[in-house]
């Protein structure tokens, strides 16, 4: 059945367990709703699902999130062709998709201040930013996510940052 000594023999779980809340934390800082960030985790673990069967070992991190950042894009061009409607008075009842301590914990420790000017940020930059910063992957790992030169990603990662300071510090 497998080796189960052998790291690179990931499964589906697995992947879940590690790398899920890194998926929310991801989606999360990027669109600033929880809900879209719950409903990419689901997405992308389904397609780590199905890839796992013809993944073959290599640097997992990359191809783990090129398929985040793919199904990330995905969605946001959905949306923008999708109207959306507003929820009827105002009515939120999340019931049962409540987030886990760790999720909350995640998403409060990135002061709203911060998670406000992220979002301001272009797009790219702020994928950076939040993969290098947010995530913890190298410039390598994003490089191969992204599909840009490392050397893209590192002046993606300091602009990003100089635009994050400089809407951080704006006199209130």
């Amino acid at each position: 059945m497998g080796n189960m000594a052998d790291p690179s023999i990931l499964t589906w779980e697995d992947v879940a367990h590690r790398y899920g809340r890194k998926i929310y934390t991801f989606a999360y800082r990027l669109t600033g709703n929880p809900d879209d960030a719950a409903d990419l985790v689901q997405e992308v673990l389904l397609k780590v699902r199905k890839g796992l069967a013809s993944y073959t070992p290599g640097t997992f991190e990359g191809w783990l999130w090129r398929i985040t950042r793919n199904t990330f894009l995905d969605g946001v061009r959905k949306k923008q062709r999708r109207p959306t409607s507003p929820l009827p008075d105002g009515d939120r009842s999340l019931v049962g998709a409540s987030p886990s301590p760790d999720e909350v914990l995640a998403s409060v420790r990135l002061s709203d201040d911060v998670q406000a000017a992220l979002l301001k940020l272009p797009y790219d930059f702020r994928e950076a930013v939040v993969l290098c910063d947010v995530v913890g992957l190298t410039y390598e790992e994003i490089s191969d996510a992204a599909d840009v030169p490392v050397g893209t990603v590192r002046s993606r990662i300091h602009r990003g940052r100089t635009m994050l300071r400089g809407l951080l510090t704006w006199p209130v």
